[in-house]
């Protein structure tokens, strides 16, 4: 099948998705996975995937994580971390160390157990906010909550994948030397990030205004160029360099994505003096619309051809995916709804709405899951369906609880 054919079957897959995650609900994610993992046992799809659709699904999730990124207010952001680092902290240990432990229980790997634990600490923002919007209760102090808290989780899960995963792969050694090196290029990366952001990015004001060259090219005037028609390309740009360079530190480069995108102010749209176009929602709009639409979802349906069903394989590792899901869910909705009570100062409503709304797993835990099962094979077959069926059981939770406990929090 010629490389555009396959393109083709799969974006007709997303629209078949979309539409049935309309219908039951659901997050599009569990339905991309589905399709592709249809479609490649049907041999609709091919096992393995020409490098261009595998280039393409990797330019997805880069996508996926700016607009994650680029969808955060960081002034917001910044305020809530007082009452919600507590919610963050515990709420992202806790499932951690519940999956490390249980994988370690199960297959006596610390390699598998170190990136399960990673993959299950992560919240799915959009998952759980697009349930509570379904609910009329993404303006409620609870979903303010679920969403600092989801956002710290994923920059802390960032930072852990950026440090662990080379080490988990034999890229960096396990001794104090090479632990400090990763340690120190994350911390490197980071502080050039908060440069670009913190200076490059705002120049024309404040003293590197007045640097030659430099001090002319701010990124608003980059945005404005041609009355805004280069906007989206210059994000994308922006997504793909940063991106790169996380990638030249030896990170994925979806850690990068979503730090561009999370130091792209609103302000920097404030460009020519026409006031009939909001530049900052259109291009968000336009974000949105590549990322989890169109581009995005290739990531995911390829990642469900991954999943080429035995129903020896599926029945053997169910017992440990329901156990991993059990442990995952206790230790999730315990941790953090304790968090939001006694640190974040939540009544229990709040807090309880809190821990069932942290509950899902989805771009990050797939980042992770491709990174150790697709490209350095580090996870056992069993593992990945594991973790695989794991996350649908805890996708599938989060409205189903959201919409449970909605009565007893309207109260």
């Amino acid at each position: 099948m010629h490389d555009i054919a396959i393109l083709a079957v799969i974006w007709f897959s997303v629209f078949l998705a979309s539409f049935m995650a309309h219908k039951t609900r659901l997050t599009p994610v569990l339905w991309y996975l589905f399709f592709g993992a249809l479609l490649v046992n049907l041999q609709v799809l091919p096992e393995k995937m020409p490098i261009f659709i595998t280039d393409f699904a990797e330019l997805g999730i880069i996508i996926i994580m700016f607009a994650l990124g680029f969808e955060e207010d960081t002034n917001n952001f910044l305020k809530s971390i007082k009452r919600s680092w507590g919610i963050a902290l515990f709420g992202a240990l806790a499932p951690f160390l519940v999956a490390y432990f249980i994988a370690l229980f199960f297959w006596g790997d610390k390699n598998i157990a170190l990136l399960c634990g990673l993959a299950m600490t992560a919240t799915a923002v959009s998952l759980t906010m697009v349930s509570l919007k379904s609910e009329g209760l993404s303006q409620s102090s609870a979903a303010t909550g679920i969403m600092t808290s989801a956002v710290l989780d994923d920059i802390a899960s960032l930072a852990f994948v950026a440090i662990l995963v080379p080490i988990a792969t034999g890229e960096a050694s396990v001794s104090l030397d090479g632990t400090l090196l990763i340690v120190g290029k994350a911390v490197v990366f980071f502080i050039l990030v908060t440069i670009i952001g913190g200076w490059l990015f705002p120049t024309g004001s404040g003293m590197i205004k007045h640097i030659p060259l430099i001090g002319k090219v701010g990124l608003r005037n980059i945005l404005a160029m041609g009355r805004g028609e280069y906007t989206i390309l210059s994000l994308l740009l922006i997504a793909v360099l940063v991106g790169l360079l996380a990638h030249e530190f030896g990170f994925h480069p979806a850690v990068g994505a979503y730090m561009a995108g999370l130091i792209i102010q609103k302000e920097y749209f404030d460009f020519h003096q026409d006031k009939d176009i909001d530049f900052y929602h259109q291009a968000r709009e336009i974000i949105d619309n590549v990322a989890f639409s169109w581009i995005g979802p290739v990531f995911f349906v390829t990642l469900g051809c991954q999943l080429i069903f035995e129903l020896e394989l599926f029945l053997s590792v169910l017992p440990e995916a329901l156990m991993l899901f059990a442990g995952l869910f206790i230790g999730q909705v315990a941790s953090a709804s304790l968090a939001a009570k006694y640190t974040g100062s939540f009544d229990w409503p709040s807090s309880l709405m809190i821990g069932f709304g942290m509950l899902g797993r989805a771009e990050l835990a797939f980042v992770v899951i491709n990174i150790a099962y697709v490209q350095h094979k580090i996870l056992s077959v069993e593992a990945f369906y594991t973790l695989m069926l794991t996350t649908f059981f805890l996708n599938c939770s989060v409205p189903l609880t959201i919409r449970w406990w909605k009565g007893k929090f309207q109260s």
